[in-house]
């Protein structure tokens, strides 16, 4: 995610603790925003796991697996 998306989305939550507060298109915005920077931080954690081995105590490498539940 761009900086300045990042920046945008810390202007606006310093507004929305002010006493004017958020217009509804700033809201919206602030909305959309918050969930592209959402999807980006799991689409980056998930590929960083899933380029993590776990090193076994015969000092075999293997990836990580899903969790059954």
């Amino acid at each position: 995610m761009e900086q300045a998306k990042i920046d945008r989305i810390n202007q606006l939550a310093r507004k929305s603790r002010t006493p004017e507060g958020l217009s509804e298109q700033e809201k919206t915005e602030q909305a959309a925003l918050r969930r592209e920077y959402i999807d980006a931080f799991k689409s980056s954690l998930r590929a960083q796991l899933d380029h993590t081995q776990v090193i076994g105590p015969d000092g075999v490498r293997r990836p990580l697996e899903k969790k059954q539940p």
